[in-house]
Order: C-alpha cells, then structure tokens, then sequence
C-alpha cells in the first residue's frame, strides 16, 4: 500500500471548445504550432501556416466536426470525461489518490491540471498520454509540456511518465475482447483491417519508434483473435500534405480492397483511445462512403474502447505499474 500522494494525469490531444470557425481555427493555430507536430524549420512554417492553412483549412475542418458534435461537446473530450470519471470513481476510497484529465491543446490544459497539483502537494506524479504507441508528435509533446511547466517549480514531485504501451496485456485483452464483441453482434467479415493515424515516413528513419510498435500491436491483436495473415490488414490514415507518409495508406487500401475480392470489411483503429474526429467523421462516414462506392458491400466500424470497463482496467493497470 503506498504512503506517497500521488496524481494522476491522463492527457489526451484535444479538441476545439465548439463546433465554429474561430474555435477551430484557434485550435488548429495551437495544436500546427507545436514544432513536435510539424518539423520543419519555424521561419518557413509559419509562412506556411499563417498564409496558406489557417486561412482556409479551418472552413473544411468545421463542417467535419459538426459531423461528429454531440450536444455535451466534442466527442474526443466527452469520451475522456466519462474514462476519467470511472478511473477517478475507482479510486475514490483511497484518499491518496487524485485522477485528472488534460489536454496538450485547448481546454483543460496541462498547466492548469498541474498547477491543481501542485497546490495539493502531490508527492509523485504518473503521466499517462493516452498514445498506445509512443510517437514523438504526440506522446513526446506532452513530456515536452510537463518538463516544462515542472521547471518552475521548487518541490519536484517524483514523476512517473508512461511513454507508451503498445504490447501491455491488458490493452491487447481490451482491444480484442471489443472486437471478439463486435463479431458476437454482427458475424464477422472476411477481412479485419486496423487502421492508425499516420505519420510522415521521414520520422521513422530519424528513429520515431511509431511505425514499428504499430506493427507489434497489431500482430498481438490478429494472434490473440487466432486470424491468418490473409485475414487482417495494417494501414495509417489521416495523411496530410505533399510528404510520405507511412504505407499502407487507408484511402488507397479501400478503394482496392473491393477488386482484390474483400467486398466486406470490419474496421477498428487501435492507436485512439477514445472516438473522436478521425475515428468517426473520417473513418466511420468518410472512408466508408468512398469504400462502398468502390465496390464494397459491408463497412463495420468497431468503436474505440472510450470510457468502457477494459479501458478503465487498462488505465488501472498502468497506474498501478507505476505506484510506490
């Protein structure tokens, strides 16, 4: 039984505070500042960003996130809400225990959940960026934000940060029990593609680990499903700009996929710990319509795990892993 006080931040990406053009464009304008996020030089990117994207991308951005908008907000947060609310629920009859959620862009910052942190005296601090698989775009940002805030603090607490984890047990069980249930409700289809948010190829060669705990990821997930290599496939999605990305890309797969005799497919997206705009806009209305009028007969999206109780577990676990 640990003596220290600990807390506990689960930090997602986040998302605009609403579904308009200035929300988006703000978001966007914070989240393609990051120099994590875009790795070019900074004089160049801002010519970029300031003259070419911020100017008229958010106008396609806003339609697709009315899309997907709830009336409590955006998927993405309200889902991490709800994760964090049954995590915080959990340990709510130990005392020593404080779970809080942030977001490396928007509201509720990583400073503000920190500083809250602070002003309790917590004596360790785990991290955990809800990134499966470590990428230096995402799960690197947010070591960057916390380093960074924790500088100007006299008392460090011990820190704990979770930088991935892509083969944990309990994450592999969650994933593949949600599809093992998506297949109880509805049969399954011949192929189970697996689909993960890209990322430009030329991080991988500066030695980003992304793409090749992806591939173990899905590897454990197909084994633990006892499927044969023909009956799973690995791509990445959301590919932005001129640049390589990593290969398979989703789009090119599916509009194939119906001529090479996969007319029925199931999809799930095991590198996003809660729906949001890239799960259900893009892959669930987007890449569906374009597989259908390809040729294909049947698109199933599995959802992601959310606030569901394998995901609770699964944050249980990794908070666990990481107490003293």
């Amino acid at each position: 039984m640990t003596t220290k006080k600990r807390g506990v931040l689960i930090v997602n990406l986040g998302s605009p505070d609403k579904a308009s053009l200035m929300a988006v464009r703000r978001f966007l304008k914070q989240f393609l500042s990051d120099p994590r996020v875009v790795n070019l030089p900074r004089f160049l990117w801002w010519g970029i960003l300031n003259l070419l994207i911020l100017p008229f991308r958010p106008f396609k951005s806003v339609k697709a996130y009315r899309e997907v908008w709830t009336e409590a907000g955006s998927p993405l947060i309200v889902f991490t809400e709800s994760l964090v609310a049954k995590v915080s629920q959990y340990y709510q009859k130990k005392p020593l225990i404080n779970v809080k959620m942030a977001m490396s862009y928007g509201k509720p910052s990583l400073n503000s959940a920190l500083r809250q942190f602070k002003q309790e005296q917590v004596e360790q601090l785990i991290i955990i960026p809800l990134y499966p698989q470590y990428s230096s775009t995402t799960t690197a940002s947010v070591f960057d934000a916390v380093t960074l805030e924790l500088q100007k603090w006299r008392n460090i607490p011990e820190l704990s940060f979770i930088s991935d984890y892509h083969q944990n047990p309990v994450y592999i069980k969650a994933i593949s029990d949600s599809i093992q249930k998506a297949w109880q409700q509805k049969p399954k289809n011949k192929l189970l593609l697996m689909s993960f948010h890209g990322l430009p190829e030329q991080l991988t060669k500066w030695g980003d680990p992304y793409f090749d705990q992806c591939h173990i990821s899905a590897k454990l997930i197909a084994k633990s499903l006892g499927l044969k290599p023909k009956q799973w496939k690995i791509v990445f999605q959301s590919r932005f700009g001129r640049a390589k990305w990593l290969q398979p890309y989703c789009i090119e797969t599916l509009m194939e996929l119906p001529e090479q005799g996969f007319k029925a497919i199931d999809i799930i997206c095991p590198g996003f710990a809660v729906d949001c705009l890239e799960t259900l806009e893009e892959i669930n209305m987007t890449n569906q319509s374009l597989f259908l009028s390809a040729g294909g007969d049947d698109y199933c999206y599995i959802p992601a795990l959310n606030e569901t109780q394998g995901n609770v577990d699964l944050m249980v676990d990794l908070i666990e892993s990481r107490s003293v």
